[in-house]
């Protein structure tokens, strides 16, 4: 007599489970979180003032009174999701709601509230003010991303370990600014512009992708034309033209690299809610009249979800390579550093300057290669056929 056993674990427990199986996707884990945690404390791991310090019995922190607003919003948003994974009891659609409201009231309290120097000079912080102290605690890099050590005559493009009298574990680039210090205030670039840019474009698909699905007939017909339009845009000559126009700017960059990426998830979405319209509980759902949003995104979204969470992945790498191939090309943000701007400086000059190609290359490939591993996992974790081949649906 065989004995069936139920399983207790929940669908979403089941292929996270599954997911974290493999030691690839451990390692993507792993640098991803290194990333966000050198994005969001870049100011206290890199930069130029001391983290604490005391003078004549005062102790004072001046990296708090420099801190932008953008870092007290990096800040407020990192303890906010921390604060929203630990409310367990809170229904998902909740804590996103509690997220997203915690996330724009820090970002209008840092736009009030915060009003850093408007003149920051690096050199001041080398003076007898802050070294004549009687103690104080710097960062572990103590070079912020944008001090180019002019008080100190740097040449410029030094290889690791060449400068004298300073420690440069990764060189200096052209300009004379530590690269360890800007690779690690380069995350945020293209963290950001990596989950923006999806989530712009994960909202347009699931939206367009839904209502293609649900209602198929003329609506999947004239849906499915706007998806070819948007695949036949090619990203890259689009956000050229608008550097050219318009000017750089990061945020121009998310909206664009996320208004033309959104077909690939709506295409997920459609194929999903085809399968899922004709299920008893959607029609359940139907004739009990619920309202048309409700029955999209709270009924038939999360059950068909899974596949997207493999587009997302993939679809943050590809908009992290585009950033960098346009700040490559010399047509990214100028005023934050960002790796493929500091990889162009490696073939600037007339020699080639292997340190400016090596980091910030790494950084780009082991990003890309992380996102890429965490997306296999979950493509594997969510085809049953392979994981009952390997034994993990149990």
């Amino acid at each position: 007599m065989i004995e069936h056993v139920v399983s207790r674990e929940s669908f979403a427990s089941r292929i996270w489970r599954r997911t974290l199986e493999g030691i690839g996707v451990k390692v993507g884990l792993a640098w991803v979180m290194l990333l966000v945690f050198a994005a969001v404390f870049a100011p206290f791991l890199a930069n130029s003032m001391p983290l604490l310090m005391s003078k004549g019995g005062v102790i004072s922190a001046p990296v708090l009174q420099y801190l932008s607003v953008e870092d007290v919003w990096i800040l407020a948003t990192f303890f906010i999701a921390l604060a929203v994974y630990l409310l367990r009891r809170l229904s998902t659609g909740k804590r996103i709601l509690l997220f997203m409201l915690g996330t724009l009231l820090a970002a209008v309290l840092a736009n009030l509230f915060v009003k850093p120097p408007v003149l920051l000079i690096y050199d001041n912080f080398r003076t007898a003010a802050y070294t004549e102290v009687d103690w104080r605690i710097m960062p572990p890099i103590p070079y912020a991303p944008t001090d180019y050590l002019r008080d100190l005559n740097s040449r410029g493009l030094e290889a690791p370990f060449a400068s004298e009298g300073r420690i440069h574990l990764m060189g200096t680039e052209e300009n004379g600014a530590d690269v360890l210090s800007r690779m690690i205030h380069a995350c945020r670039v293209s963290l950001s512009i990596g989950l923006i840019a999806s989530g712009i474009a994960l909202l347009i698909g699931v939206v367009v992708g839904g209502l293609m699905g649900y209602f198929s007939g003329i609506v999947d017909m004239l849906g499915m034309r706007l998806v070819e339009i948007f695949e036949d845009i090619p990203t890259l000559f689009l956000l050229l033209t608008f550097v050219a126009f318009f000017g750089r700017s990061l945020y121009m960059m998310m909206v664009i690299i996320g208004v033309t990426g959104w077909s690939g998830y709506a295409r997920y979405v459609r194929t999903e809610f085809l399968k899922l319209r004709k299920q008893d509980y959607v029609q359940a759902a139907v004739a009990s009249g619920l309202p048309l949003t409700s029955i999209l995104f709270r009924h038939m979204l999360p059950n068909g979800v899974a596949p997207l969470l493999v587009a997302v992945s993939f679809g943050v790498a590809g908009a992290i390579l585009s950033e960098a191939t346009l700040s490559f090309l010399g047509l990214g943000v100028v005023d934050a550093p960002s790796w493929g701007q500091m990889l162009d400086q490696a073939v600037k000059s007339s020699t080639f300057n292997w340190w400016m190609a090596v980091f910030p290359g790494g950084a780009i490939f082991m990003t890309v290669f992380s996102y890429n591993l965490i997306g296999e996992a979950f493509r594997d974790a969510i085809d049953p056929q392979l994981a009952r081949k390997t034994g993990g649906d149990k």
